[in-house]
């Protein structure tokens, strides 16, 4: 919206450019203070703003606007000064001459506004010489006075923990990172409105647990005062929940919102995020896969307009392609000549330290059995639905009746990684109850990850629940599509706090 008729600078021309944050706040609360001698309130609690600064630059030379923004730039060139505004739908220079302005105005606000303020300026709209669509203000109003710098004044955000622990300021300066969070909306939205189409209902289930079920992860606890009795924040969106919704008679329920992990931290992993989930009765992993296909085509369509993505070191990923079957058992054994089925635990793990892969000393064989595979993931590129993976590897997913130690279950392997994760839910509760068994004696050999024996969900079941098939998806899909972090792409990512902050820099 600007061709920088007046070119950016962050500092008046006869102010010295090697002020220190310190001094720089210390100036603009003498100035906060002018303004209140002068009978303005720095800080007032409403606003004139009439259009927006995108409107105000699509309407016709003459036309009054009164809009709003922050000061990203000023110039005083003595009887007339440029500034350039911006808010959230855009940037526009304005222009203040001081023949324009009632008496002692136009020096109030030489003397008063620095880059970084929030200001009201009403006016009419006209071109500069130079062809820039501009405002001629005729009167101002502060709506809020900075007292502190922006970044760029003083070097910009250095690093990524700058940026991260700042990040206010981070999205204030970098449009292209604003972008990304409102394409994130965007890819919430695409999900939440194509299961809504497939007529799946939109539930709300317990954050807060007495039991953490649903995945292999490592729960946060937390202490409820009022029960004096601690709980769990949840490790899967409503897994077990929805579940009961389907033995309650409810056919496709879904739910998008925050769940916890108390593990690692990298490039694909966070401990809180936001997932979807959807359960589907009367359905299986066949017709589950089918509906997944078309729900990740219909989010690249509706936030990218593209079905292609590069990924990291993969180019040209295709998700309109034919989504490929990768057999579980039949991939490991290809790319590390190893049979986890008939392997024993001794071989699984030689094969691991041959590799490089790390693991704990109590890991089940499944747990062993998963790092192989999660190794030999890496090298599968385009969009690919993972089967046939075994017992030991998933708890909660129903078996193959012909092959009874794998399971009807399926993840999306898209750029080396997991993107998805589901299976036709296992209803029997007598081996539901078994599996949990194990699972417990599993923890209590010190596998943290471990399924908890939830004897509340197998008494749900008893009282028959339909074929189900479940799903889940995260985030990282939305950071993979980005080719980011997914670090990079939480608003306000959680940081270590600092002991002790200086204003100066």
């Amino acid at each position: 919206m600007t061709n920088d008729d007046a070119p950016d600078m962050t500092t008046h021309s006869d102010k010295p450019r090697d002020l220190s944050a310190r001094d720089e706040r210390d100036a603009r609360l003498k100035k906060l203070e002018a303004l209140r001698g002068a009978g303005k309130n720095p800080y007032p609690a409403r606003s004139k703003r009439a259009r927006t600064l995108a409107e105000a630059f699509a309407a016709k030379a003459g036309t009054s606007v009164s809009v709003a923004g922050r000061v990203m730039s000023k110039r005083d060139m003595g009887k007339i000064t440029f500034c350039h505004l911006q808010d959230e739908s855009g940037r526009m220079q304005i222009a203040l001459k001081e023949d324009e302005l009632s008496t002692g105005q136009y020096r109030l606000f030489l003397d008063s506004i620095d880059v970084g303020d929030i200001i009201e300026a009403s006016g009419e709209r006209f071109v500069t010489k130079k062809g820039e669509e501009s405002i001629l203000v005729k009167t101002w109003m502060m709506l809020s006075k900075a007292l502190l710098p922006l970044p760029e004044k003083f070097h910009g955000l250095q690093d990524e923990e700058a940026r991260f622990r700042k990040r206010y300021l981070d999205l204030l300066i970098n449009p292209e990172v604003r972008e990304i969070f409102t394409r994130k909306s965007r890819f919430w939205a695409a999900v939440r409105n194509f299961m809504l189409g497939e007529g799946f209902l939109e539930v709300e289930t317990p954050v807060l647990e007495t039991t953490a079920g649903g995945a292999d992860a490592t729960p946060f606890v937390t202490h409820h005062n009022a029960l004096d009795m601690d709980v769990y924040l949840r490790i899967s969106m409503g897994e077990l929940w929805q579940k009961r919704l389907m033995v309650a008679g409810f056919e496709k329920t879904f739910e998008i919102g925050r769940q916890f992990r108390n593990e690692g931290m990298s490039r694909e992993h966070l401990q809180d995020y936001t997932q979807m989930e959807f359960y589907w009765a009367y359905a299986d992993y066949e017709k589950g896969m089918r509906l997944v296909e078309r729900l990740y085509r219909h989010i690249a369509q509706e936030v990218y307009g593209s079905s292609r993505f590069n990924i990291g070191s993969f180019k040209n990923i295709d998700l309109a392609k034919k989504w490929r079957r990768v057999d579980y058992v039949s991939e490991v054994k290809k790319q590390t000549g190893v049979d986890v089925l008939e392997a024993s635990v001794g071989d699984i793990k030689s094969k691991l330290k041959e590799l490089g892969i790390a693991y704990q000393k109590h890991e089940s064989k499944g747990r062993l059995a998963d790092s192989l595979w999660k190794h030999c993931r890496k090298s599968i590129a385009e969009p690919a639905f993972l089967i046939n993976v075994p017992v030991m590897a998933s708890p909660l997913a129903k078996r193959k009746e012909d092959t009874p130690e794998l399971t009807e279950r399926f993840q999306v392997i898209i750029a080396g990684s997991e993107l998805g994760n589901g299976y036709s839910e296992l209803n029997d509760p007598i081996d539901q109850a078994e599996r949990f068994k194990e699972q417990a004696q599993l923890r209590e050999k010190g596998d943290t990850e471990a399924q908890m024996h939830d004897k509340d969900f197998v008494e749900a079941l008893e009282h028959g629940m339909p074929p189900t098939c479940g799903f889940g998806v995260s985030e990282r899909l939305f950071a993979f599509f980005e080719n980011k972090s997914v670090r990079e792409c939480v608003l306000f990512p959680l940081m270590k706090p600092v002991s002790h902050e200086t204003r100066d820099t």
